[in-house]
């Protein structure tokens, strides 16, 4: 493969000023997962130590493969969405190693509100299942929860995406041969309790877990009878009396050795398809994408500089060099995996599209997963663009990359709005998944554009009235939209919506990407069939 070439000077007053803001942005970052990270309350906390249990993200450590690395995601999930309420939504979720056999972890956070489903909740847990289900990973949910949090029943009960879908989504795995497993930490009730009761292995601890429909509250409300936790839904009467539970522990300790012999004893671990190449570093340092990236949103990056810091060895085979090169299309390695990888250098042009067509065709039949690095305003507009079938040719790329049943994957790095944010692989088009860098944005349009196009639809209302604005007025109009729409692509946004999977440093780019080529390279090929392609 040829060597990338970068000419950047890292010594310019431009490139430290840019490292300087994004030094600060990584650093956001950081003190944003660090909130999450914390779970609920001191007081909380303290409480939940004081019963001798181990806070949820202690639960993952023991968990999982010492030493073995933990790809959480959305974890900044309902950041600022409810009041009281840490960035994560009550429940953390997150891909690890357990007995050698990578699994998917869900484990709810009691000490954040007892660890009830708020609609953001429910969201990161199907999304989480769905991505278990894709590389079919088995799923160990660590149970410790008071179910629905009622006031927020319009976004947990009645659509599909909510709380019903989650025990749709563990019926259909098991179904398929994908394994569910909990662990019945303490009380859980209602939603939480069938959880356990729908999954295919089943542990609770005894005189701590305890899993019913009703708790002795309601119970006592509904019948007039009067019993205690322990009788009603615990360890021993589930073990012993309803045969709910499979497995009877002593301690939070033991219940997580218990669920580490029932991984090992899964049967064959899925074997890596791929032919993976000895990891090589990028002969350019991937440290100096901090100074690559303008601190003006508005100063485009030039991508081939970034992609040289990424692939290993900084080695591109180029697809098309010469052709449509607003979008950069070509085969890499990151981290030894094999990539087909189309990344923007402007906006999308016929040419671009087209290209991206063939090359997505390419990476399709050769079992090629696609690296989609979205930096886009998006497709060209204009007459001359229309009259050479800019609409018909995006439609091609969208079709082709819809259609494509590769592992697919988008990364946004730079902004991404419009039609470009879609074919490029976004959200609603199913990547394996996607991240974003702190620096993102993502919108129907930009705040400017979006500004503009609001106050030349008020001013054929002023043309039509034999009005006009009074000065300033139309300035003023343009602010609030420009405000509204700067808020709404911030990557923080996308994240807090659970609209993306992580966001990440750049600089952890490589070693998530091969976390997540290692999973998809598990799971069996499938053949593509793509849709009408007009012509």
């Amino acid at each position: 493969m040829a060597i990338m070439k970068s000419d950047v000077v890292t010594s310019s007053e431009e490139y430290a000023r840019n490292r300087g803001a994004y030094t600060e942005r990584v650093a956001d970052l950081r003190r944003r997962r660090a909130a999450a990270a914390i779970g609920g309350p001191e007081r909380a906390r303290k409480l939940h130590k004081e019963r001798d249990q181990l806070l949820p993200r202690e639960r993952i450590a023991a968990l999982i493969d010492p030493g073995s690395p933990f790809l959480e995601f959305c974890q900044l999930a309902g950041e600022g969405l409810y009041d009281g309420v840490p960035p994560g939504g009550s429940i953390i979720t997150g891909v690890g190693m357990i007995s050698d056999r990578p699994c998917m972890i869900i484990a709810n956070e009691p000490t954040v509100k007892g660890g009830t489903y708020y609609g953001i909740t429910c969201k990161k847990h199907v999304r989480a299942q769905r991505f278990a289900w894709q590389h079919r990973l088995p799923c160990v949910t660590l149970v410790q929860s008071g179910g629905a949090n009622l006031p927020d029943q319009p976004n947990i009960f009645p659509d599909d995406g909510q709380f019903g879908s989650i025990f749709y989504n563990q019926v259909r795995m098991s179904a398929e041969g994908i394994p569910q497993i909990a662990v019945v930490h303490g009380p859980s009730t209602a939603g939480g309790a069938y959880i356990p009761a729908l999954c295919d292995e089943t542990v609770i601890i005894r005189n701590q877990g305890a899993m019913f429909l009703g708790g002795p509250q309601l119970v006592y409300a509904a019948t007039r009878e009067e019993v205690g936790m322990e009788a009603l839904g615990g360890g021993e009467m589930h073990s012993r009396v309803s045969g709910v539970t499979d497995h009877l522990a002593e301690n939070d300790a033991h219940a997580i050795a218990i669920t580490r012999e029932i991984v090992a004893n899964l049967g064959e671990i899925p074997r890596q398809s791929w032919t993976v190449a000895p990891v090589r570093q990028p002969l350019f340092d991937p440290a100096e994408i901090y100074g690559l990236i303008s601190s003006e949103p508005r100063v485009p990056t030039n991508n081939r500089d970034i992609l040289a810091r990424l692939v290993d060895g900084s080695e591109f085979h180029e697809f098309k060099p010469l052709y449509g090169d607003t979008l950069i299309t070509g085969f890499a390695r990151i981290m030894g995996f094999e990539i087909g990888i189309l990344c923007n250098n402007g906006v999308l042009f016929s040419e671009s599209a087209l290209k991206a067509t063939h090359f997505i065709d390419l990476c399709c039949k050769r079992d090629i997963p696609l690296l989609f690095m979205a930096d886009v305003t998006g497709f060209m507009v204009g007459r001359e663009a229309e009259e050479g079938g800019i609409t018909k040719n995006g439609a091609k790329m969208i079709t082709a990359m819809a259609s494509a049943n590769v592992p697919k994957y988008t990364l946004i790095m730079g902004n991404a709005y419009g039609a470009g944010y879609l074919a490029m692989c976004g959200r609603a088009f199913r990547p394996n998944a996607m991240m974003m860098w702190p620096n993102a944005r993502s919108a129907i349009m930009g705040p400017d554009q979006a500004a503009t196009t609001l106050a030349m639809v008020r001013d054929e209302v002023h043309k039509r009235e034999g009005t006009s604005w009074a000065d300033g007025e139309r300035e003023a109009y343009m602010a609030p939209t420009r405000r509204t729409f700067e808020d709404f692509a911030n990557a923080y946004n996308f994240a807090r919506n659970t609209w993306c999977d992580m966001v990440i440093d750049p600089l952890e780019t490589r070693s998530v990407m091969a976390l997540l080529l290692d999973l998809a390279g598990r799971i069996p090929h499938q053949h593509t069939d793509f849709g009408v392609l007009r012509m």
